[in-house]
């Protein structure tokens, strides 16, 4: 499922990261990696802040359809 369907508290791990190569590789340089542990901590409008890597990033909706977790 996209990232965007999971509630604020939970923990995830991240499955694949789709869109244009630059795309995921923007996302790769931010921590986003198969495999990585994704926290959603709040949901914003049409953005999300997420914990990934020890580090807080804010992402747009768009941007977390992108990435696929379990």
């Amino acid at each position: 499922m996209p990232l965007t369907m999971v509630k604020a508290g939970e923990s995830n791990i991240i499955r694949k990261i789709g869109g244009k190569e630059e795309t995921r590789r923007f996302l790769e340089n931010l921590g986003f990696v198969a495999g990585g542990e994704v926290t959603v901590v709040s949901v914003t409008g049409g953005s999300m802040i997420v914990n990934i890597k020890d580090s807080r990033v804010a992402i747009g909706r768009d941007m977390a359809n992108k990435i696929m977790v379990v």
